[in-house]
């Protein structure tokens, strides 16, 4: 009996007892893995699966983790750049031997199934973005939130009082006095700060209406 599996955006022609070289599995030597996209069993009956071909499977023992022979890339532009740049390349292999074909039963064996590396990095980086759009969540949650300190009033010009300088002004603001409500509110008699006349108090006291 043979099989036709897919793997690594590749399909391999398998039987038991073969050894072949397949895109780099997330497994170690000596582990079994399984192979459940089956797309065809050829023997004394032929199955086509529409794709794959239910419950069946082919398990295999990994051999190594090996590479493949170098690729030398030679890229060369002409004229205006007149550059040269040469790239070497081994992609990375697993080396399996075939143990088994399942025509059924596949779903019961409990054999891990074959995953390429890049399928488990990619769930890896997949994951990551989900853990960081927490932080723009909750930046968008104080923006939102009202804030709890409220703007203070703004000053007054106090110098549009008779009698107060910009002097005057700069003593009663660094004495906490910044505008017309807050200086008609003074007692002439017990502020010490600044000395207040009672008609800038009465002055304030119109403006600030």
């Amino acid at each position: 009996m043979f099989a036709v599996i897919k793997t690594g955006g590749k399909q391999y022609r398998v039987q038991a007892g073969d050894v072949l070289r397949v895109e780099k599995l997330a497994a170690d030597a000596g582990e079994k893995v399984q192979f459940n996209d089956v797309l065809m069993l050829g023997g004394d009956k032929t199955v086509l699966g529409a794709p794959l071909v239910a419950d069946a499977a082919v398990q295999a023992e990994v051999v190594d983790q090996v590479k493949a022979d170098k690729v030398i890339k030679f890229v060369k532009r002409r004229r205006k750049h007149s550059s040269k740049r040469t790239v070497g390349h081994r992609q990375k292999l697993t080396l399996l031997r075939v143990t088994d074909i399942l025509p059924n039963g596949a779903g019961k064996t409990g054999v891990k199934a074959a995953i390429g590396a890049a399928g488990v990095s990619d769930a890896v980086a997949a994951a990551k973005p989900a853990a960081k759009a927490e932080k723009p969540a909750a930046k968008a949650e104080k923006k939102a939130a009202p804030k709890a300190k409220a703007k203070a009033p703004a000053a007054d010009d106090l110098t549009a009082i008779t009698g107060i300088g910009p002097a005057a002004a700069k003593k009663l603001n660094e004495a906490g006095i910044t505008s017309y409500a807050e200086l008609a509110a003074v007692d002439v008699n017990a502020f010490e700060a600044v000395k207040v006349k009672p008609e800038w108090v009465e002055q304030a006291k119109e403006l600030a209406k």
